[in-house]
């Protein structure tokens, strides 16, 4: 009996403490037209304290909308554009030798921001890479022999040009398994681009305004934790990771060959900080399997390894998800 009162209060917490996300959307949706899901995502990767890839063709808003998430929180933002010749001190920092004070002092890179846009990430090579992994895990940077903190919240926002493979490096599966979501983006619709051309073609283009401050996102995601977990659906984050790499025991015999390799524990608490963050979204104080299932392509696609096998049968990791989600039986 006491169980169904904490849900209750439970519930009525996270719905007072959830009020922002909606004056969130309604900034985000001022400036940016349809993208609804990049928009979701965007907020449960922040609520959840993870980062993001986003693959999409260039033109689709992906700068746009981490800048316009940016404004609407008050919060500091860098946009980082990856290329070939990038060093790390590029992106961190470095030591810069002061006649003034006959010492090395530290001067800062772009990363000490709440929100980078790595742009087409994969275009830099492994150093810099390496130097933004140890920012994206540890959430410190370490210039010389001194290790400086990175500001709260910090969110990395990667994009990746999915046509243009020329003069790209593939990212180390180490660093792609560090994304909490990775999301494509498509197309907007018919009507969503009329829209789009009239924005721009106004005489103003419409700007968000600050509503929430970067401490309240600190705070909430504090709550997000909060929010309850069946064991039952602990069980069913679990069983879909697991059908990735044991696919026969999930009657799934025809992935045994296709995967080269499943996700890893970090995509089983990836799955359920996400569900939890999505479920905070949705404005309720507990999870339900609806919620595992609407971020677990995102959390997923990016993790499992696909053998030449799959590869010579144009199988999808998003299909293989679909699958998996489609005879996992739901709790």
């Amino acid at each position: 009996m006491n169980q169904t009162v904490d849900i209750k209060e439970l519930n009525e917490r996270i719905r007072q403490e959830s009020s922002f996300v909606d004056l969130l959307t309604i900034e985000m949706n001022k400036v940016i037209v349809g993208q609804k899901h990049l928009v979701e995502s965007l907020l449960t990767a922040l609520l959840a304290d993870g980062h993001i890839l986003l693959e999409g063709v260039p033109g689709l808003a992906k700068t746009l909308a981490i800048n316009t998430l940016a404004t609407a929180i008050d919060a500091k933002f860098s946009r980082i554009q990856f290329t070939p010749d990038l060093l790390p001190a590029d992106l961190v920092g470095t030591m810069i030798y002061s006649q003034k004070s006959e010492e090395f002092v530290v001067k800062k890179g772009p990363i000490f921001t709440n929100f980078v846009l790595a742009d087409e990430i994969n275009r830099a090579p492994a150093k810099v890479q390496s130097a933004l992994l140890e920012a994206m895990q540890e959430r410190q940077v370490t210039l010389g022999d001194e290790t400086h903190k990175l500001p709260e919240p910090f969110l990395v926002l990667a994009t990746q040009n999915p046509i243009e493979q020329e003069g790209t490096y593939p990212l180390p599966e180490a660093q792609v398994d560090r994304f909490m979501l990775k999301v494509v983006i498509s197309y907007p619709e018919r009507s969503e681009e009329q829209m789009i051309i009239r924005q721009n073609l106004a005489q103003s283009f419409p700007k968000a305004t600050a509503v929430v401050k970067p401490e309240d996102i600190v705070r909430a995601r504090q709550v997000v934790r909060d929010v309850y977990m069946d064991e039952k659906i602990e069980r069913y984050i679990v069983d879909i990771v697991f059908a990735t790499r044991f696919p026969e025991n999930y009657k799934l015999e025809k992935f045994r060959e296709m995967i080269s390799y499943g996700a890893s524990p970090r995509a089983s608490i990836s799955l359920a900080m996400a569900s939890k963050a999505y479920a905070f979204i949705k404005r309720r104080g507990y999870v339900i399997p609806e919620d595992v299932r609407a971020v677990c392509h995102d959390v997923m696609r990016h993790r499992i390894g696909l053998s030449y096998e799959a590869e010579a049968n144009n199988l999808t990791s998003e299909e293989i998800i679909s699958e998996i989600l489609n005879t996992i039986e739901v709790p």
